[in-house]
């Protein structure tokens, strides 16, 4: 079993596209612009400014 990453996965990403269960959200660490105060391209999203969270629960 490999243990690379799933190339379609950003670091901040709880899961992939298409899980059920699972949404795009706005990036924590960017605050959804896709860039840290620093000007530098977010590292959780990978500049995208949004991020695949877990929704709903129980």
């Amino acid at each position: 079993m490999s243990m690379t990453p799933d190339p379609d996965l950003k670091p901040g990403d709880e899961a992939e596209p298409g899980t059920p269960g699972a949404a795009e959200d706005l990036c924590d660490s960017c605050g959804g612009s896709g860039k840290l105060d620093n000007g530098k391209t977010c590292p959780e999203c990978e500049g995208t400014g949004r991020v695949m969270r877990g929704i709903g629960g129980g």
